[in-house]
């Protein structure tokens, strides 16, 4: 899976601390379309969880604080930076977490 697929979750887990986590791997480099596939597959994301369909797709989510978590293959722009940061504040806002990672 990959973050050209829109129309899946990449991977979904329960951590060691009981938070679920979603996961959307970015193979791509760091450019305006890149940002605009992440911006929809995170759209996505959102609302997988915001519709309940978590539930049905992932009972073990049930109670469970929920993550939404980037995994990328370059380390992010400039841009893709404020854009990440932009994600973490209204995806907190919603009730949600989100992050970040590189992993070259």
């Amino acid at each position: 899976m990959s973050i050209e697929d829109q129309s899946v979750i990449d991977v979904i887990g329960v951590t060691s601390y009981g938070t679920v986590v979603l996961t959307i791997s970015n193979h791509l480099e760091w450019c305006e379309s890149s940002l605009f596939l992440l911006q929809e597959k995170i759209n996505r994301y959102l609302a997988f969880i915001e519709s309940g369909e978590i539930y049905s797709a992932y009972p073990n989510a049930k109670g469970k604080n929920v993550e939404i978590t980037v995994v990328c293959k370059h380390k992010p722009s400039s841009e893709a930076l404020q854009f990440l940061e932009q994600c973490t504040r209204i995806i907190n806002a919603a009730g949600f977490g989100f992050r970040h990672e590189v992993h070259i």
